[in-house]
Order: structure tokens, then sequence, then C-alpha cells
């Protein structure tokens, strides 16, 4: 069995392009799906796919451990940066689902099998208007309560926000007061039984993140994430050990080395690997090991589309530390139309069923993907009020 080329298909997806990876193999109608979802990077992705290929052309798919070694440690860069571990992840992904098919069994199955019944979900409300954050924290407290409401109505028991403003590395008691106002909207409006979530967004300095985590301990946050830059480990650790709220990150973090620093730190409490961003399902598992020996929770990162969403469930049902999956329901109208899944959703509390078929049991509608052909994602920018340069 020879691999015999790989394919990118590219998806426009309102804010962002959809990268998919298709392997293909000699054998009649055996293929593998993975993906390589990167804003902002689309068009360096699908040429470090193109790059990788060189490599894996010619063979044997059913050796992923093999191929990814040969993929990360090859053509003399290391894939360690986040464009190229972007597109080994798709090349992996794809892999696997292959040996899947082969082995006429899901995923989670050569994994040792699914840990769990069901995965538990949670959606993302958002974020604030960043260019006047602080004169409309009532109106978005209001508006955060409202789309708190909506998730749980929808079934939701856990959702996600971005009530923390973009912020100078010192800023006194205004930003702080905002995020604190939008998250006593939100657990007014919800109750206690239901699990809320804050991502800063890494735009905190650490010491405005410490205040920030301060601020919110009070209510109960299920995890308080991305308070500082993920570079900025020492911060990270900070925090954790400052505040009683779990500090969650990793969806930057694009390696088991860094990983393994970040745990070691005690920097966080939540691991935030993104399977399309770490090296796929081979570098995740390592990852995952790590994580389970200094207890550490995986929830991981998980935005993007279908492939992504397939894949880090199947990796839920393997993983005995795995406590929630982000999950995007409502991205574009048409997100059904390109993809049959094989998990199936229970309404009621937004929790999934394992996958029966194998591989990762989705497939893709190539002819409905091209009738959303790639666009330039659109530029965010965040500049403070002085004019420098913030994080968005």
């Amino acid at each position: 069995m020879k691999i015999t080329k790989i394919e990118t298909h590219v998806c426009h997806a309102r804010m962002r392009n959809w990268v998919f990876v298709k392997v293909v193999t000699d054998q009649p109608g055996l293929y593998g799906w993975g993906e390589a979802t990167l804003e902002w990077h689309t068009r360096a992705v699908v040429g470090a796919v193109e790059d990788l290929a060189q490599l894996v052309v010619g063979e044997d798919p059913r050796r992923v451990e093999h191929l990814w070694q040969m993929m990360f440690r090859q053509h003399f860069w290391h894939g360690s940066g986040v464009v190229r571990a972007t597109a080994i992840a798709g090349i992996d992904v794809a892999l696997w689902d292959i040996l899947g098919k082969v082995a006429s069994m899901p995923c989670s199955q050569l994994w040792g099998g699914p840990v769990r019944d069901s995965v538990r979900t949670y959606c993302h409300l958002g974020g604030g208007r960043l260019e006047d954050f602080y004169e409309t924290a009532v109106d978005d407290a209001a508006r955060f309560a409202d789309l708190a409401r909506a998730a749980v109505a929808d079934g939701y028991t856990a959702f996600k926000c971005m009530a923390v403003p973009p912020t100078m590395p010192i800023e006194g008691l205004k930003p702080i007061r905002a995020a604190e106002t939008c998250i006593a909207a939100i657990r007014d409006a919800v109750g206690d039984a239901v699990d809320v979530m804050v991502d800063c967004h890494a735009r905190p300095s650490p010491a405005m993140g410490l205040q920030f985590g301060k601020a919110l301990d009070p209510y109960g946050l299920y995890f308080f994430e991305e308070p500082c830059w993920p570079e900025s480990v020492d911060g990270l650790a900070m925090i954790n050990a400052a505040i009683t709220t779990p500090v969650a990150t990793g969806e930057r973090v694009t390696h088991s080395t860094a990983f393994r620093e970040l745990f070691a730190r005690r920097a966080c409490e939540i691991c935030q690997l993104d399977i399309t961003h770490c090296g796929g399902f081979t570098e995740a598992r390592r990852i995952a090991a790590l994580a389970d020996a200094h207890r550490i929770a995986l929830a991981p990162h998980n935005p993007q589309g279908p492939v992504s969403t397939a894949a880090s469930l199947e990796f839920g049902f393997a993983q005995p530390g795995y406590i929630i999956c982000e999950t995007v329901h409502s991205d574009v109208p048409w997100r059904n139309d390109i993809v049959d899944e094989g998990f199936t959703i229970e309404p009621a509390g937004r929790t999934v069923v394992p996958n029966a078929r194998p591989g990762l049991g989705i497939e893709l509608d190539e002819v409905e993907i091209r009738k959303h052909p790639f666009e330039q994602e659109v530029p965010q920018r965040v500049f403070y009020r002085d004019g420098s340069v913030g994080d968005w």
C-alpha cells in the first residue's frame, strides 16, 4: 500500500478558511481526511503541505509514526513552528483516518478503546466590542447575558466568552470593572448550574492577567483561559498559583517539549492543545501522556472546521484526562452540507456519543466545498488608546 498524492481543499467559512487535507492511496476508494486550518496563514499552510508531500508520497500510509518523524525532522527545519506543525497535523490526522479504515474501527479503538460513554461540549459566546469596550460595558453585559441564556436554551451546560478587553501592560480599575460587570450579568442570567469560562485571548500582561483573575475568582469560573502570553510561562505559573480558578492554556503551543515546560512549572491546570496545530494525533497523544503524568486535564482548542471537530471528539473518547470539547455549531449555515458525521450529538446537554464508523467516521463533499472558494480573511487589528499595537 502506497500514498499516491496529497490534496488540499480550501473552503471559506466566514472568519476563516478551512484547509482540508486528503491523503490518497493506491487502494481503490481508500483515502483519509485531515484538517490544517490556520487563520490568516492559509496560503502558507497549503504550501507547507505541498512541501511535506515530497517526503511522504510513495510511502506506506500505515507507518504513521515513521512518517510523522520524517515530516518533523527532515528538510533540516524541525516542525515546531505553527505553519509546519499545522501542515504536519493535517497529514497525520488523515493517516490515522486511513489506518482506522484499514482496521475497520474508529480511531479511538486504535488507541485502546473508549474510556467514556460520552463527551461533553461547550460553545463560545464571542467577545465584547473591542473599539469601545469600556464605554459599552453595561450594554455588553446585557448582550452577553442574552447570549448565555440562548446557549442554555440550546442545550449547552457550559460556554465561554471573551469578557476581558485588550489592556496596556498596566491599567487602572476601569477594564477590571468592565469584565466584572459582564461576568456578573452572565452568572445572574444562568445561575450556578452552568459552567462559565472566560477567554482572555492572551491579551493581558501577567500583571493585568493576575488582576483579572482575582477579580473574577468569586464567580466560580470553570476555567480562566490564556490570562497572558503563552510564552510567559512564569506569568502563567504566577497567576495559576494565585487564584482558585484553574488556568487553561496551550492552543498556541505547537510541540511536546514546550508543553513539558508548561506542565513542569505548573503554569496551567487545563491543557488546551489544538490537534490541528500541535502536529496531529501522533504528537497530541504524547502531550496527553505528559499532561496525565502531571494530573493536568485536557480540553482541546477547536474553533475550526468539521474534520478538526471529529478529530477532537475521537481523541476525547480515548483520553482519561479529557473533560470537555470546544465546538462551533453555527458559524456558517451550510456547515452540514459539506460533511457527513459519524458521531451523534444529544440535544439535551450537548453531549456526544461515540462514532461507530471506521477512522474519523466522517465524509466530506468536495462538490459542496468548491462552492465556497478561498477568500482573504479580514485582518484583525487592535491598538491601544495611545496608538500602540495591542493583542487581538
